[in-house]
């Protein structure tokens, strides 16, 4: 909104203490009790929020926190396929390969963890371990192909006079596919490190061999744990032209990282997962003589001593996804936004979509001046003058304001197996692209679960006994109030997407902007970039006698009025 905002802002987050207003009415029913969400009492009003679907498009997708590889078939949304580009860095700088002692490569592998959480441990001491983040059938299979990437992934735009940051997007898949390297990197006989890989639950076991040649094998977690082509990586690392492996600037440049390229394993439909690609790595383990040899044939071979390189799946990454929509999630991105539309697709990641809300019904004839009700527009809804007129005479106390989202069951449970449903929505100020002040208020944490942060404000989804979800509800009675007390506050629009995770709040570009209103939008919540999920809700344009009239998106308002 504007100044004030930030105000209270500051004031949350930096001292601790609760939004305090001149009038006792606007304090804050709860503040004081952390997670608790039982503020609604009083007499409860709907009033009407007009949203419609907005297409996203194609987004910048450059170095989020976790990014999707594989295929998921959406029967809502339709088919996403994930590939994924990301470049290289040296552990150690500089590593010197001296050919006089021979160094031999025993093996290359690249090794992602997966998310995971052990459930069991068997007497032999095996875990037993649920992958968490993994869509699509159990047990499905996919060709996975990774390559030498051919494409620098800049840091900086160098068409900018500003030094601004270069964004690449979703999908510009076709670009990296183009100038990979022609040798594919995982190219072991088995095929599930290629044609037939799985995203599996069991743990790997890992040879290491000490310094002095004594050899152990160690459980490591679930992850993708993949043997790479030995031969290209002693042409690439160990015989690297010279001063190429000096610096990481140096080294990005010459070795531009890898290229992750999925497709369908046979008739597999296959199945995707969110990885965090930055804790993976590249390890080389090889093996050298001690000292090197004299050429005396009367002289023993100096003894083998076992070394390793790391290169860390660092430096800028990009996430490359192919859409193709099913026909109603197509049909369905034109939305109305002068009437607002029925149902509101949200979905993430690549082709995705978001709604737009404007909250009270547009209708606007009336005004107040100095208390005096005047049969004029005044570019505010009616039903907002109303409320800041019962404000102004001590009318009216906000005991709690939030939006309710219902979810069509129906369109998301269709199709075998159903459609995955995104755990979280988030409510944003489009115009100035921040949460709203609900937001910071909230202080509520989990430690053990930092995805249910922020449970007051909400935006998480509600379930019913068989597992499917219900509807969304986000509180938003702090912007109300400020809303209605400051009349000089702007009635922002409020965008509304899928998440990933509510404690990342920054935005990624748009590669078209769209306009609503009089507004240019060039930004969406980076978040809904990282999450490929969907959801169909119940919008605003209902009609009275439908038989969903019930489901229609709602603002509610618990309120009391001082005698």
């Amino acid at each position: 909104m504007n100044t004030r905002f930030l105000a209270h802002c500051f004031s949350i987050l930096f001292f601790g203490l609760l939004l305090a207003s001149c009038d006792n009415t606007f304090n804050e029913v709860g503040a004081d009790i952390v997670g608790d969400t039982s503020f609604e009492f009083g007499t409860p009003k709907s009033y009407d929020a007009i949203a419609y679907t907005q297409s996203l498009g194609a987004m910048d997708s450059k170095n989020l926190p976790v990014n999707a590889l594989g295929i998921y078939n959406n029967p809502v949304f339709g088919l996403t396929k994930a590939n994924f580009a990301t470049q290289l860095q040296l552990a150690v700088l500089n590593p010197i390969f001296d050919a006089a002692l021979s160094p031999e490569i025993d093996s290359v592998y690249l090794t992602i963890p997966y998310f995971s959480t052990k459930t069991a441990t068997d007497d032999a001491g095996v875990g037993t371990y649920e992958l968490d983040s993994i869509y699509g059938p159990e047990a499905a299979t996919l060709d996975l192909k990774i390559y030498e990437s051919g494409f620098y992934i800049r840091d900086l735009d160098p068409t900018s006079t500003t030094q601004s940051v270069q964004g690449y997007y979703t999908n510009q898949n076709a670009d990296f596919d183009a100038v990979k390297g022609s040798i594919l990197l995982n190219d072991d006989v088995s095929d599930n490190q290629n044609t037939a890989f799985l995203f599996s639950n069991s743990e790997y076991n890992e040879l290491t061999t000490s310094t002095d040649g004594v050899k152990s094998i160690v459980r490591k977690v679930p992850a993708m744990h993949l043997k790479l082509n030995k031969t290209f990586f002693k042409n690439k690392i160990f015989e690297a032209p010279t001063g190429k492996l000096l610096n990481n600037n140096i080294f990005k440049e010459y070795f531009r990282g890898l290229y992750f390229k999925v497709d369908n394993a046979g008739t597999s439909a296959g199945n995707l997962a969110l990885l965090n690609f930055k804790a993976g790595a590249i390890t080389i383990s090889y093996k050298q003589y001690a000292s090197a040899p004299d050429n005396d044939p009367a002289t023993p071979l100096p003894d083998k001593v076992q070394k390793s390189i790391v290169l860390n799946l660092a430096g800028n990454s990009v996430s490359l996804l192919e859409q193709t929509n099913s026909a109603n999630y197509t049909a369905a991105l034109t939305g109305n936004a002068t009437t607002g539309d029925s149902k509101l697709f949200l979905k993430g990641g690549a082709e995705g979509s978001m709604a737009v809300i404007n909250l009270f019904n547009p209708l606007d004839q009336i005004r107040y001046n100095n208390g005096v009700k005047l049969n004029s527009p005044n570019n505010i809804p009616d039903e907002l003058d109303e409320l800041r007129e019962k404000y102004r005479r001590h009318e009216l106390v906000i005991n709690d304001a939030s939006l309710t989202f219902s979810i069509d069951n129906t369109t998301m449970s269709t199709g075998s197996p159903v459609a995955y449903e995104p755990n979280r929505i988030y409510l944003y100020d489009l115009k100035n692209k921040r949460p709203l002040v609900d937001y910071y208020t909230d202080q509520y944490t989990n430690s053990l679960k930092p995805k249910y942060a922020k449970n007051v404000h909400g935006g998480i989804i509600t379930k019913d006994s068989d597992g499917r979800g219900t509807k969304y509800k986000i509180r938003i009675t702090n912007h109300l109030r400020n809303l209605i007390k400051y009349t000089d506050s702007t009635n922002v629009k409020l965008g509304i997407v899928v998440t990933e995770n509510i404690g990342v709040v920054t935005n990624k570009r748009l590669k078209n902007s769209f306009i609503t209103g009089a507004q240019t939008v060039a930004e969406a919540p980076s978040m809904s970039v990282a999450n490929l999920l969907g959801t169909v809700l119940y919008g605003s344009a209902i009609p009275a006698g439908d038989p969903n009239e019930d489901k229609k998106l709602k603002l509610t308002i618990y309120y009391t009025e001082p005698k």
